[in-house]
């Protein structure tokens, strides 16, 4: 099935990235605001965070880039979705660690972390999902002859 020139596993793809967009985008929002709280009090960032948001700008940028068609046909993506899901579940298990079983006792700000680690969550299944598919496709689409001379079968 095709919509224009797109096939069902396009509009999928395109899906499933739009949505680590959206992820990437809010894990960057809610670890900002503990960055910008500690410039604000001209404290260096804690590397924690600053990760968070380099795990986050990387996934973000990658989930725009695998927007653009034909993207995804390259071998090597699938390597690149590996390498973010490890990322974002160091994430979760650093916050994870912190926050999962920190009682917020009214405190707003603990709670907003609690969330976030659970987005971060969302987000590297996200990744998973995206590794799974994108090894599947090209497993199913790689060339079955020789790249040089396409008389062998491989």
């Amino acid at each position: 099935m095709a919509i224009g020139n797109f096939t069902l596993s396009y509009m999928l793809f395109t899906i499933l990235h739009f949505c680590q967009f959206v992820l990437a985008i809010a894990v960057c929002a809610l670890y900002g605001v503990e960055l910008d709280r500690a410039r604000k009090a001209n404290v260096s960032g804690d590397s924690k965070w600053i990760y968070a948001e380099v795990v986050g700008g990387l996934s973000a940028l990658t989930a725009l880039l695998y927007c653009i068609p034909y993207i995804l046909r390259f071998a090597a993506i699938w390597v690149w979705n590996l390498v973010l899901f490890i990322l974002w579940i160091v994430l979760f298990g650093i916050f994870g660690k912190m926050y999962i079983n920190e009682n917020p006792e009214g405190n707003h700000d603990i709670v907003r972390m609690r969330s976030a680690v659970w987005v971060v969550l969302a987000n590297a299944i996200l990744w998973l999902v995206s590794f799974i598919a994108n090894l599947t496709y090209w497993w199913m689409h790689k060339e079955r002859r020789s790249r040089f001379t396409s008389r062998a079968k491989v």
